[in-house]
């Protein structure tokens, strides 16, 4: 059993989604691994990822505007407001995301369906860097 680890670095400018597939998938084909599992792990608490169609842009853009309805900015009824009015309801849009995907490995590359990419969701809406991690195992 091998394992490959490395942090990507990706600087978000703002609230959306942001698509990560292409360097994920070269950390993948790098690695030399042909068959695995990758674990991408967001190291954030007002971010997350996603597993998305990535072919139509109004998709994500739908998907972005249905979280801010889920958790409006400037709710009266938050009191975690330390960073402003979208403090909380960054917190809140990543809780009902995921932190963490996990992805197959087949044949050195990632089994993403047709239509599917990988996204870091920033649930802030200025610009921030951040960290995710990628650990994969496998022969």
């Amino acid at each position: 059993m091998t394992h490959a680890q490395t942090i990507l670095e990706v600087r978000t400018p703002g609230r959306g989604l942001h698509e990560i597939t292409r360097e994920v998938a070269d950390f993948v084909r790098g690695s030399g691994i042909r068959t695995g599992l990758l674990t991408v792990f967001c190291r954030h608490t007002s971010a997350s990822l996603l597993i998305q169609e990535n072919a139509d842009p109004s998709a994500t853009r739908d998907l972005v505007a249905w979280l801010g309805r889920l958790a409006p900015d400037g709710d009266p009824a938050h009191t975690h407001t330390a960073e402003g009015p979208d403090d909380m309801p960054a917190h809140l849009r990543a809780a009902v995301t995921s932190t963490s995907e996990t992805i197959p490995v087949v044949d050195g590359a990632l089994a993403l369906g047709t239509w599917q990419g990988l996204f870091v969701a920033e649930h802030r809406t200025r610009a921030h860097r951040r960290s995710i991690v990628l650990h994969l195992t496998g022969e």
